[in-house]
């Protein structure tokens, strides 16, 4: 794919949906000795096709560099955990899995949702391209592919007789650059009664509530359900059904079968969300530039408030290390100048300094002994969770702030 080209249908990108500037990889956290050299900065310049309505961002930098080592470990967040036992559950139920099913996952990160299916005695298989985590998955015994998946794979599994009842590809599809590619992947490694579900931000969701810090070199692609029906289609494959879920700010989990299979009918959940979109301008570009404007709003309000809190001598700590955290960070221009350290409950992360602002990241033990006037939420999806886990800071008159979707202290 050119960069300048749709990585869908190869139409031309003419039209922009935002700049936000130079940064540097979301996830390439630094070691104390680093921080002094040179970092790499990357456009996030993200263009609208105008023939299918995927928003997207240029392939700047090799996938293979950006999830090789990898420090973003799911079973970290207890939240997340719960939400995929219970998908497990459902899905078990939905599908009528057995022990005689094959359960694939796409990018399964350290065994975080294949381990439930192991509890029921249910066949699996991950694949996962970031050693480190795929590594920490086999120790736990699931059996787990340390490579990208794409047709390539597929096929060596296919000639293997391994196709699955269920493939699982949750907040992936947003992370790969050759979509056709991937896609045709899941088909081929799909039987023909079997189902795919993918999990994938809204695009819809991420403008209404001013979600702009989910952009990063990462996700190189924003989706609707109207793109998604339009991009599946195109490979012979029908969403026969739609979940909006509350995760990430808002996403939508998509129910996939081969156009041919008769045991699975579209539901009007697709029709209706579909009209929803549209209704809202999904479909028109006018109406998705202005995104822009509102965001460069946003960034005014986020650097007033830091410039307010600072004045009066009050201290500011994050809390997590988020990829989500360093684009907002870096396109506020808000670094140590403002936010003393961040901590985060991932050991992996712990030591480390973000990318581009050379916040340092500790352990929440910090927390206690710092004793901050305001902790800043950076995963703000997940601000229930960590208000509940941190609520002693109250104890001296702290308080929690988000930034996204609006700066709000939180009581």
């Amino acid at each position: 794919m050119e960069k300048t080209c749709c990585r869908f249908c190869g139409n031309k990108l003419n039209h922009d949906f935002i700049n936000l500037g130079l940064s540097p990889l979301s996830n390439s956290f630094l070691k104390k000795e680093e921080l002094n050299k040179n970092e790499k900065y990357y456009p996030l310049d993200v263009k609208i096709c105008e023939k299918c309505y995927l928003v997207q961002l240029a392939e700047y930098e090799n996938p293979k560099n950006i999830f090789q080592n990898y420090a973003y470990f799911s079973s970290y967040s207890k939240s997340w955990l719960e939400h995929a036992k219970n998908f497990v559950q459902q899905s078990t139920n939905r599908l009528q899995l057995t022990k005689k099913s094959l359960v694939i996952e796409i990018a399964s990160n350290d065994g975080y949702l294949l381990q439930y299916f192991q509890e029921k005695k249910i066949n699996i298989l991950g694949i996962e391209p970031a050693t480190n985590v795929a590594d920490t998955a086999i120790q736990k015994g699931i059996p787990t592919l340390k490579k990208f998946f794409g047709r390539e794979i597929a096929i060596e599994l296919f000639n293997e007789k391994k196709q699955a009842d269920l493939i699982i590809a949750n907040n992936v599809l947003a992370h790969v650059p050759d979509l056709n590619d991937f896609i045709l992947g899941l088909k081929i490694l799909l039987k023909p009664t079997g189902v795919i579900t993918i999990e994938v931000p809204h695009l819809m969701k991420l403008i209404q509530e001013n979600q702009f810090d989910t952009i990063y070199h990462e996700h190189f692609s924003y989706f609707s359900l109207l793109t998604l029906q339009k991009i599946f289609k195109f490979h012979d494959l029908k969403i026969v059904d739609v979940e909006e879920l509350s995760t990430h700010g808002g996403s939508l989990r998509i129910f996939i079968a081969h156009h041919e299979n008769q045991t699975q009918y579209i539901q009007k959940t697709v029709e209706e969300l579909i009209k929803k979109e549209i209704e809202f301008g999904i479909n028109n570009i006018e109406c998705l530039k202005k995104f822009s404007k509102k965001v460069n709003e946003i960034r005014i309000n986020i650097c007033e408030f830091f410039e307010k809190i600072k004045q009066s001598n009050k201290k500011i700590i994050g809390y997590g290390a988020p990829a989500k955290a360093n684009t907002l960070l870096n396109f506020c221009s808000i670094g140590t100048n403002f936010i003393n350290f961040t901590v985060d409950a991932n050991p992996h992360k712990q030591g480390l300094f973000l990318p581009g602002t050379h916040i340092p990241i500790k352990n929440p033990e910090s927390i206690k002994n710092f004793k901050p006037d305001f902790v800043i939420i950076l995963p703000w999806n997940l601000k229930d969770e960590i208000t509940k886990q941190f609520e002693y800071i109250k104890s001296w008159g702290g308080k929690f702030v988000i930034l996204i979707p609006e700066i709000k202290i939180l009581e």
